[in-house]
């Protein structure tokens, strides 16, 4: 199976060289946990890889992620300039397209129907994020979440894209992990007290990736300012 790399290298070796291509990768998490910051390594990575790549961002603007991308020593600058890298800013339109169907916004709740955003796909992406989905499912029946998850998995598998859907743990739970079945592949983030240091870590695991070989354990990373590093964890598993 073709691979993208995920912009860390550890993370590559753990998922047998990158998320598997053109499928769709779920990044679940707490607050702070990582989620964008893994979602800026993978877009950097390919970006300098030469592939057309697209974020579709519904909590931060162009500027915060481009920012964040270079607190970590990323720089997007070039790559947005160019239009190698289109961030569509649905943070800051939200409010403006109420009432227009085209982006499935209805007056009444300001619900997004998630496989419309495929229309906002730019022709030729390889590489696509969308951070945050869980601003979209939390006013949506569990079943007409599930048929909505499958559509857009669809979609964006049918434009070729290799995809990350970001979804934010509170959207997770809540909507009973139901989009753990829709996706190939599901990385999870957590920070929690490590009691013998007495201090909180960040640590990563891997629940499903189809067709990979994987580690049940879970890993420890770091958020450093020159990016995400991984600590290693032992031996794998076909999911």
């Amino acid at each position: 199976m073709e691979r993208v790399s995920t912009g860390i290298e550890e993370l590559d070796r753990k998922l047998s060289g990158g998320y598997p291509a053109n499928k769709v990768t779920l990044v679940t998490g707490v607050a702070g946990s990582g989620k964008t910051i893994f979602s800026i390594h993978f877009i950097y990575k390919n970006c300098l890889e030469g592939r057309k790549c697209m974020i579709i961002a519904t909590e931060e603007t162009p500027e915060d992620i481009i920012y964040q991308a270079s607190l970590l020593g990323r720089d997007l600058t070039p790559y947005y300039k160019s239009g190698q890298l289109i961030i569509e800013n649905i943070f800051e339109n939200r409010s403006e397209m109420v009432g227009q169907t085209r982006y499935g916004f209805k007056p009444e709740c300001l619900n997004i129907e998630i496989p419309t955003l495929i229309e906002l796909i730019r022709e030729g992406t390889e590489c696509l994020v969308m951070d945050n989905i869980g601003t979209f499912v939390l006013r949506v029946s569990i079943k007409r979440l599930r048929d909505q998850l499958d559509a857009l998995n669809y979609l964006v598998r049918k434009k070729g894209c290799t995809t990350l859907l970001i979804m934010d743990e509170s959207a997770h739970n809540i909507t009973h992990q139901l989009a753990e079945y829709s996706v190939y592949g599901s990385i999870r983030l957590l920070v929690r007290e490590n009691s013998y240091l007495g201090k909180m870590e960040r640590y990563l695991s891997i629940p499903k990736m189809r067709s990979t070989p994987i580690s049940p354990e879970m890993s420890i990373f770091e958020i450093t300012s020159e990016g995400i590093k991984i600590h290693d964890s032992g031996g794998g598993k076909f999911c």
